[in-house]
């Protein structure tokens, strides 16, 4: 076809391989022993002499253009990867330790555009070219002296070609993902496809970075990588297939364009032509269920943002001994400083090291760069990739702004901040003359309005410390088996209106950000605590729904409208719980007890009380009913940070929920259903609704296989039954509290995540509305709009749906009063939805005027602003998580080591994976080619034995840097100074003093072990938490 040759004559023609005589092959492997020999004697040597042996092992290992053309040889030259960051936080391991992930060789070959190298030699260091190529050593070994450079990436494909692939299906835009342990290991989730696709390598990932969205080739599937854990095996033993053999790269032609089937991916005995593309995928998917597709980038769809937020360290020594070097000729300096650069080093390790010129340093950077500062290496900076050509290895950055030292609090914290893109600016004074000012009354119109509640007892239950009071709850009595329950939140819809610079800088936030001591809140302080804040004593603006519930849980009416309330208390968690476990007895006392809260209006404790009692009483009902109809709760402990004066954490404690936090849970819950369901039934097209799909079914499954091998029986069929079979395990697991969270922690993880889209968006397939976790059909946010934009929205949907009732009422002359009791027949927002009068013309009328009166966004508006809400509700998560991890580096860098217990949750021969309950995180301990230690891997019971031994090992296999240090992988001490005084041990927390491990150690799954764990990084390097096996032993 047209297309498939005009693609062709585009792409760069690729070197193929050159038959040579096996005389030729076998002098220069020994060429390149002998080089290689020599190099480990003299460092300069080793980047001479290395550069010839790849010259020649260029020539017959080049990429190929045709991917038929790859044989097992080839698929042999895979790189090994990167060993993976002991100490990642973000990632989690699998529950198959098997993954190259873990390799320890820090100077393997890496293959980049078909040629290998050695890791040592890619570092870059100061070298003066051309700045448009960011040549270093590395580009050394690819050019010949007056020739051009060679390309060590593909091109991206043409946007006329990517379209025409997107569209014939023979390539697929998906998200890049890359993976936290290893850098050259990365994965896109196609919808539809059960598997995520590997990308693995450089040459695959051809310049794509975390968080970009590619367009992305499949390889054919007899280069597929195997599945890991598909030999039925728990270790990190097992050899992954070579996915990153030689193949085509350049573009969607050849055989991909000829013949009715032009999809590169072919068809199998049994599958139909009629597929489209992805069900044809997921149906080789499913015919090889022990292999992982793999592929490779082919073009940038939309770059991420996180290429203009980078955060990381320079590496300037190697630039200071360049300069000093060629000190002697100041001319020759001054003429070509504009083309000398020093590395960035990014504290994300999915990103790859950075270039940066000297020239286009910040002045203040630069002029401590001539001046020979070497304490620049101490400064967080900010940078954004720039470029990234095919001839480079390295993208190209700028650095925009210093943080300062990367050792301190703050820095990190507006590091964070930067990295997420966190808007934590003031409020703009446009934004705040949005707003009225105090002291502030309710219009008199909105009390004509609105249902007055003020002399019902309602009141707040939050956090002690909460400032923005979104929700207020309420109970009455009607009969001796039914109660009408009250949920009230704060109208801040009413605060703000559509498109004003209120508005606009809510959506740009889109939510509160909570960073352990500070909050980066959504709204402005006037109107989040202040003039929307459910205060107690105060009038308040309220969206309020009533439920009327019998004894058994079932909601037999409900009403929503907007209100004016006056909450009569703030209960802390801590007071409800108090008054739930009958902690309160003498209710005259406890007006006078130091520490509760102040009662306004006429309401008394006896009425508060009783009102709580009856809410525990009624979420408790509620609570089961939800989980018998299959609602899953994967809770565990949550780690708390206790925090001295300054702010600075000195200890922690795991935390629990208790009984009032499932209260007031219930019930937002349950407001949080309602809104779902009024809104999408009035408004089908244009609801903001919240779902959570199924989770992965084959972690699903590998988690039930991984129960059943350990003795505990899971039912993973439904949400439900997996809810009841975790019961089951809990009590079985009450004495070992450890293993359950470890469970938890795993079952956690085939879990996707829940998000918010706009009901329009899929209209076509209602099943994919439901949210899994919940067990519900239809769910959205609604009880939080101070900290929520998605609320607002929801909000104003639900405003409008009353609006519409009232309006369809009024014109049929059936609207009574709002305050009066006898209140008539709800059509839009009742319990029972009246379809007719919705569809009536009257009734699309009235619904129509509310939405253009209240700004219900179009379908295509509505998605748009789910998709952002989505990006930063995922941003404030890392952010949040990156702040726990920073308190956590804090509190190790204070305690110098923290000594704990640890379960074994993964084990192979290289090395384990560990949970550590009293942080409640995950961490790798890596054992392979460590200096005085053996290692020695049974796989018939898949257990490790570890050893100390005097055996002196200068090299790693392969390569030219020595093995890595005992001290890397366990902390050593002696007995004797143990036995003698325990406190001795330097620098030690002797807090929790815990028993040394001894050698030879003995390891399976699920083994407990003991641990130091200290910091790492700051003022030299990422923030990262280290750990090590915790031993003792007389030949210290």
């Amino acid at each position: 076809m047209t297309g498939g040759s005009s693609v062709a004559e585009q792409s760069v023609i690729v070197e193929r391989v050159e038959d040579t005589d096996k005389e030729k092959k076998k002098k220069r492997r020994s060429n390149r022993r002998s080089k290689h020999n020599s190099a480990c004697n003299s460092g300069n040597e080793a980047r001479g002499e290395s550069s010839a042996s790849l010259k020649s092992k260029d020539k017959t290992k080049s990429l190929t253009s045709s991917m038929s053309s790859s044989s097992s040889k080839q698929q042999e030259l895979q790189q090994t990867p990167d060993r993976a960051s002991d100490v990642a936080f973000n990632s989690m391991p699998t529950m198959h330790i098997n993954e190259k992930a873990g390799s320890s060789c820090d100077d393997t070959a890496v293959d980049v555009g078909g040629r290998f190298f050695w890791k040592s030699w890619l570092e870059p260091i100061a070298y003066v070219g051309s700045s448009k190529m960011c040549m270093d050593s590395f580009l050394h070994f690819q050019q010949v002296e007056g020739s051009a450079p060679k390309k060590l990436f593909a091109p991206y494909w043409p946007i006329e070609a990517v379209n025409e692939a997107l569209e014939k299906g023979e390539a697929f835009k998906a998200l890049f993902r890359v993976n936290a342990h290893n850098r050259l290991e990365a994965y896109c989730k196609i919808d539809g496809v059960p598997t995520d696709v590997l990308i693995n390598g450089v040459s695959s990932q051809n310049r794509a970075v975390e968080g970009d969205i590619v367009v992305i080739k499949f390889d054919p599937v007899e280069l597929w990588t195997k599945m890991k854990g598909s030999n039925g095996s728990l270790n990190n033993s097992a050899r992954v297939e070579d996915c990153n053999s030689v193949q085509d790269v350049n573009g969607p032609a050849g055989n991909s364009y000829k013949g009715k089937d032009s999809s590169h991916m072919g068809l199998f005995p049994g599958q139909s032509l009629g597929l489209n593309s992805v069900e044809r995928l997921a149906s080789m998917t499913n015919q090889f269920p022990l292999k992982r597709p793999t592929g490779k980038v082919v073009a940038l769809f939309e770059k991420s943002l996180r290429r203009d937020a980078i955060v990381g360290f320079l590496n300037v020594k190697q630039w200071f001994s360049y300069r000093e070097l060629n000190r002697k000729d100041a001319k020759k300096n001054s003429a070509i400083f504009d083309h000398e650069y020093v590395t960035l080093t990014p504290t994300d390790t999915r990103f790859p090291k950075m270039i940066v010129f000297v020239k286009d340093l910040p002045g203040c950077i630069k002029k401590r760069l001539e001046d020979g500062d070497v304490t620049i290496e101490m400064e967080l900076l900010a940078a954004l990739i720039e470029d990234w050509s095919p001839e480079s290895p390295f993208p190209v950055a700028r650095i925009s702004h210093s943080f300062g030292r990367g050792g301190e609090l703050e820095p990190q914290m507006n590091a964070i901040l930067f990295q997420n893109a966190i808007h934590s600016a003031d409020f703009p004074p446009e934004v705040l003359s949005c707003l009225s000012n105090v002291p502030w009354d309710i219009p008199p119109e909105e009390l004509q309005t609105r249902r007055d509640l003020r002399d019902l007892c309602i009141f707040t239950i939050d956090p002690s410390t909460a400032s923005d009071l979104d929700d207020a709850l309420s109970v009455e009595k009607l009969s001796k088996d039914s109660f009408r329950v009250g949920v009230h939140v704060a109208d801040v819809s009413y605060f703000v209106l559509p498109n004003t610079a209120l508005d606009i800088e809510a959506q740009i936030r889109s939510t509160s950000v909570y960073m352990m001591q500070r909050k980066i809140q959504m709204l402005p302080s006037l109107l989040s605590e202040q003039l929307g804040s459910l205060n107690p004593g105060v009038d308040r603006l309220a969206f309020s729904m009533f439920w009327e519930i019998n004894s058994t849980g079932d909601v037999l009416d409900h009403w929503i409208g907007r209100t004016v309330i006056r909450s009569c208390c703030k209960l802390s968690y801590e007071h409800a719980q108090d008054i739930i476990k009958g902690g309160i007895v003498d209710v005259e006392k406890f007006n006078t007890l130091k520490g509760y809260p102040q009662l306004h209006g006429q309401f008394g404790w006896t009425d508060v009380i009783r009102s709580v009692k009856c809410l525990h009483e009624i979420s408790k009902t509620l609570k089961e009913k939800r989980f018998n109809d299959g609602a899953l709760p994967l809770e565990s402990a949550k780690v708390v940070y206790l925090v001295d004066e300054y702010g600075v954490p000195y200890d922690t404690r795991l935390s629990e929920r208790i009984d009032s936090n499932f209260l007031v849970e219930e019930f937002m819950l349950l407001a949080n259903m309602t809104a779902a369901e009024v809104i999408s039934r009035a408004f089908p097209d244009s609801a903001l609704l919240r779902r959570h799909p199924e989770p992965n079914m084959r972690k699903l499954k590998e988690f039930e296989a991984f129960c059943h091998k350990h003795g505990l029986e899971l039912d993973t069929s439904s949400s439900g039954q997996f809810r009841q079979s975790l019961e089951k395990i809990r009590e079985k697991l009450r004495d070992d509290s450890v293993l359950f969270d470890v469970l938890i922690l795993y079952a956690s993880k085939p879990m996707h995540l829940a998000t918010y889209f706009c009901s329009g968006e899929l209209k076509d397939n209602l099943n994919d509305w439901s949210h899994y976790a919940l067990a519900v059909p239809l769910y959205t946010h609604f009880t939080s709009p101070l900290r929520r934009y998605p609320d607002i929205v929801v909000h104003r949907t639900l405003a409008a749906v009353i609006e519409a009732e009232e309006l369809y009422l009024k014109h049929r002359g059936l609207l009574k009063s709002n305050n009066e009791e006898d209140v008539p027949r709800r059509y839009f927002t009742g319990i029972y939805f009246d379809k007719e009068a919705a569809e009536s013309p009257l009734g699309k009328e009235a619904l129509s005027s509310a939405a253009l009166k209240y700004g219900i966004p179009s379908p295509e508006l509505l998605s748009n602003v789910a998709a952002y809400c989505n990006e930063r509700k995922l941003a404030s998560r890392h952010a949040e998580d990156a702040c726990e991890k920073l308190y956590m580096w804090v509190l190790l860098k204070k305690k110098k080591i923290l000594l704990s217990d640890a379960r074994v949750l993964g084990l192979g021969p290289r090395f384990m994976s560990v949970y550590i309950q009293k942080l409640a995180i995950e961490r790798r301990i890596y054992y392979d080619e460590v200096e005085g230690l053996t290692v020695e891997w049974l796989e018939s019971t898949s257990s490790v034995v570890l050893n100390l031994s005097g055996h002196k090992r200068l090299f790693k296999r392969g390569g030219l840097r020595n093995y890595m240090a005992l001290g890397n992988v366990a902390w050593v001490v002696n007995p004797y100074d143990l036995s003698v005084e325990t406190g001795s041990i330097d620098d030690c927390d002797a807090t929790y003093m815990i028993d040394p491990g001894t050698f030879p150690l003995t390891l399976c799954l699920l083994s407990t072990i003991h641990v130091a764990l200290y910091a790492i990084g700051g003022d030299d390097g990422p923030l990262e938490i280290g750990v090590r096996l915790f031993m003792s032993s007389y030949l210290k």
